[in-house]
């Protein structure tokens, strides 16, 4: 009796699929090749596949572009060893890093009143690696096909993807249907989830793909479409027979569109005025929560979790796994997380981990992942009014060094080849123009796949990292690709000049940030940037940037020049008894007259005092002095605004 009501309920998704069963190169989006031709070969790839194997091919097609956007990724793994459309996983080196808050000099803490907080520890490698990490050995023992295929073929990887969507579709006792509708449980096999929530969250993102279609040109120039399903309605009762074991979202402050799990990080004390590896607070009650911050892990999943378990480690409030989306929660967002290496960014900001390695430029993100932390990053800024923008929504390296001695070395992940434009899609906010050329500012969007910078430093110091994707633009001292790159004296105090290497931040900018135009000559712009003039490339029939207009700060008339801080902290008469002053100390930098800068908004100078176990002596101090935080070079910095002047740009 179950199967002609859900029939009932599935007729117009029925009808869909079956117009999708239907050869879809007809939907192939304007400006594609005939049929059969080099752009289709991608989409016959799909369609040979599912005719194989007995998989609706509208299945095969969303599965992939939840995994890939049907991407090949020329044969590279991702962050988790998965290949080619299909994320087939083999990842038996992808799990061989430190993550990187073990590395470098930055005190993750980044508090003055505290000693520094360097950990040394480097993940466990797990002794066997769990099934999600290795299906490309199970597809090709499905298909016959060779595991070096699975990895560098994209029609072999279809297939494998196709045959273990079958396998999954017979292990649930179902039959190999041609509705897209009766293969709920089968995809949720598929992302390799063990538990049902992350099973079921990772199915119905799939099926969400299903019925709002999809269409794009891949990085390998593949034209490959998907016609929309509105009306699908997937028949979930499958799942209850995936053997799959439950979980609890208990203890979470996740939305309901993601899975999401309790892993609590300890605070404990283990020693003479030692504790971790968190403080307790009460915000935002005791002061706002401002910004997110994104991380990369440096480390597997399973690794990095046992890390963060650790009291003599760091923290930060979320993890997402790149397999599937999948997050775990370890501190309340109420409580101060040691993650951003700046005290007063950490005490007013959540910090998310991706699972991910900044310096491995072929080593991609899933759009589950990508999907997951956006819907996860909207949640919190409705719930904490945090703005959706680049000035807060900060990457760990935009988070600026708090004193001139911590600018050397602080993190700079997630790094150049973080999607940021795709990230602001799925936010809802994308980077768009919102002025013409008389605004008066740029906001930097080159286009992430055709724009490739050349790096260096990935795998050796000189040697140049594989060409990619990239969300950075290079700046220059003048209108050329010939003048000297751009000078940070913040990371260079004897004046050498900047480098290409992947983590050296001196002189590039990235997708979403903004800046004011300084200058323009010929297919050059120039922008005020760590107070100089600063160009890039930015030419009409390729832009690197978009016209914006917006707020922005120069000194008050009669000052030369005014100091830049790392953090808004009271002054000195507002600390209570019992709490010591800290340093309002300057960065190595000036902002000088006749220079605009963007701001983010003007912040009261703020300090969590949190450096006992007892949290009876914790502090929120407040001061009266205020503060503009401003984009002022590739991190974000403040200035007190007693020193500047605020006017809207292009005036």
């Amino acid at each position: 009796m179950r199967r002609p009501v859900i029939r009932s309920r599935r007729t117009a998704g029925a009808v869909a699929s079956a117009a999708l069963l239907l050869p879809l190169l007809g939907a192939a989006p304007p400006g594609a090749v005939a049929e059969g031709g080099p752009a289709d070969r991608l989409q016959l790839a799909f369609a040979s596949a599912a005719a194989e194997y007995r998989v609706p091919q509208s299945v095969l097609l969303a599965v992939s572009y939840l995994q890939s956007r049907w991407d090949a990724h020329a044969g590279a793994p991702s962050v988790t060893g998965g290949y080619g459309p299909m994320h087939l996983t083999d990842a038996r080196t992808a799990l061989a890093r430190a993550p990187h808050h073990s590395e470098g000099a930055e005190d993750a803490r980044g508090d003055d009143a505290r000693g520094p907080l360097l950990p040394v520890v480097a993940p466990p490698r797990p002794a066997r690696l769990p099934a999600r990490l290795r299906t490309l050995p199970a597809a090709a023992e499905l298909t016959g096909l060779s595991p070096e295929a699975l990895r560098t073929d994209p029609a072999a990887n279809v297939a494998g993807g196709a045959a273990l969507l079958a396998d999954a579709q017979k292990e649930l006792g179902e039959p190999l249907s041609a509705d897209p509708a009766d293969w709920y449980g089968a995809v949720a096999r598929f992302s390799g989830a063990d538990d049902r929530a992350t099973a079921s969250t990772y199915a119905d993102d799939v099926f969400a793909v299903l019925r709002t279609g999809a269409r794009r040109l891949t990085d390998a120039g593949q034209r490959v479409a998907l016609t929309a399903a509105p009306h699908l309605v997937p028949d979930t009762a499958a799942l209850a027979r995936a053997g799959l074991r439950p979980a609890s979202a208990a203890g979470t402050e996740c939305p309901a569109t993601v899975s999401c799990e309790w892993i609590p990080a300890p605070y404990e004390e283990f020693g003479d005025d030692d504790y971790g590896n968190h403080d307790l607070a009460d915000r935002p009650a005791s002061q706002p929560i401002r910004y997110i911050v994104v991380h990369d892990t440096e480390g597997g999943w399973e690794g990095v979790l046992d890390l963060v378990q650790d009291p003599t480690y760091v923290s930060w409030q979320y993890s997402l796994r790149s397999t599937d989306g999948h997050i775990a929660q370890h501190v309340k967002a109420k409580d101060v997380a040691w993650h951003a290496g700046n005290w007063y960014v950490n005490a007013g900001s959540i910090g998310l981990e991706h699972e991910g390695f900044l310096a491995s430029p072929d080593a991609w993100y899933t759009e589950a992942m990508y999907r997951a932390s956006a819907r996860l990053v909207r949640h919190l800024a409705k719930r904490y009014g945090i703005p959706l923008d680049r000035q807060h929504i900060l990457g760990h390296d935009t988070v600026p060094g708090p004193t001139s001695s911590a600018v050397r070395g602080m993190h700079t992940d997630p790094g150049p080849y973080w999607d940021w434009a795709h990230y602001f899609r799925l936010l809802g906010r994308p980077l768009e123009p919102t002025a013409g050329p008389e605004g008066g500012l740029v906001t930097i969007r080159p286009d992430y796949a055709a724009h490739r910078p050349v790096f260096t430093g990935c795998a050796s110091r000189t040697e140049p990292c594989p060409v990619h994707g990239s969300s950075a633009v290079r700046l220059h001292s003048g209108p050329g690709a010939s003048y000297p790159l751009i000078k940070d004296i913040g990371l260079r105090p004897d004046g050498s000049p900047s480098t290409t290497d992947v983590n050296d931040l001196g002189s590039r900018v990235s997708t979403g940030q903004q800046f004011a135009v300084a200058d323009r000559r010929g297919d050059w712009t120039a922008i005020w940037y760590l107070g100089q003039k600063a160009w890039f490339e930015n030419p009409a029939g390729k832009p690197t940037a978009v016209h914006a207009k917006g707020q922005v700060v120069t000194p008050r008339d009669g000052r030369a020049s005014v100091p830049v801080y790392g953090r808004a902290y009271p002054e000195a008469g507002a600390y209570p008894a019992g709490v010591p002053a800290q340093a309002v100390s300057p960065l190595p930098y000036e902002l000088l007259a006749g220079q605009k800068y963007v701001t983010g908004g003007k912040v009261p100078g703020e300090y969590y005092y949190a450096v006992t176990f007892d949290t009876a002596n914790h502090r929120a101090v407040t001061g009266e002095d205020l503060y503009y935080e401003i984009q002022f070079g590739h991190r974000v910095a403040f200035v007190r605004a007693a020193d500047v002047r605020v006017a809207q740009s292009g005036s």
